[in-house]
């Protein structure tokens, strides 16, 4: 299914002789995703340019299929993989995620594949504001799909201020991973803080640890932590 460029400078669609059965069934049926996705899986090993075009042709009339959109997706990044992050392709893919986000933003599938597709690029700000996109625009029982991700994402880099913000968001939904924040400000030497933190987490008889004893060597080391906090 190759463009050629005709005397006026537009641009029209040449079938093979194969397309033709897929053509006419879409023809028939274009708001089908099953129709779509089955001429997309027979053209699996035509180049990339027909492949993303028939997807584009696709998303034109269903541009809120999932799964339209979450195997376009998939197979731009894949094309784009062997390529150095400063191609101006990913790029392009970028602005694909972009797009898909119009129509998909309530879906924290679409929004973990774009925060890792950044992250593997190494765009530290660009990868920060779309982890707190995907937190506005997603409901809170969906946060607990993207907070894995984002705590990865900010311990990766040496910025320990932007990483307690985003590890005190987590703690205000949830409390009980405190545990994890302490060993995160332990690493970064802010032994200040995580005694704090440490000391009232002893102090609350409602928290259990993730291992879920109420007394641990954790607790116990913190009880002293608190007697030189109380003395100072």
């Amino acid at each position: 299914m190759p463009e050629q460029e005709t005397g006026s400078g537009k641009q029209e669609l040449f079938f093979e002789e194969e397309d033709l059965q897929y053509e006419e069934e879409i023809l028939r049926n274009p708001f089908s995703v099953k129709c779509w996705i089955r001429y997309i899986e027979f053209k699996q090993n035509a180049s990339k340019h027909i492949l993303n075009l028939i997807y584009e042709r696709a998303l034109k009339e269903l541009p809120g299929s999932y799964k339209l959109w979450y195997n376009y997706l998939k197979q731009r990044r894949k094309q784009v993989k062997s390529r150095c992050v400063t191609d101006p392709s990913y790029e392009e893919v970028n602005n694909c995620h972009e797009r898909s986000l119009v129509f998909m933003h309530k879906m924290p599938r679409i929004w973990l594949d774009y925060c890792q597709f950044l992250m593997d690029q190494c765009r530290i700000t660009r990868t920060r504001r779309t982890f707190d996109r995907a937190l506005r625009a997603l409901p809170i029982t969906q946060h607990h799909r993207i907070w894995p991700l984002y705590l990865k994402f900010v311990r990766l880099y040496p910025l320990p201020e932007t990483a307690v913000r985003v590890y005190r968001r987590y703690l205000k939904l949830s409390p009980e991973n405190a545990e994890e924040y302490i060993e995160y400000l332990r690493s970064i030497d802010r032994l200040d803080e995580a005694a704090v933190r440490l000391a009232a987490i002893v102090n609350d008889e409602r928290f259990l640890s993730k291992e879920g004893n109420p007394t641990t060597n954790c607790g116990m080391s913190s009880a002293t932590s608190s007697r030189r906090i109380q003395t100072r």
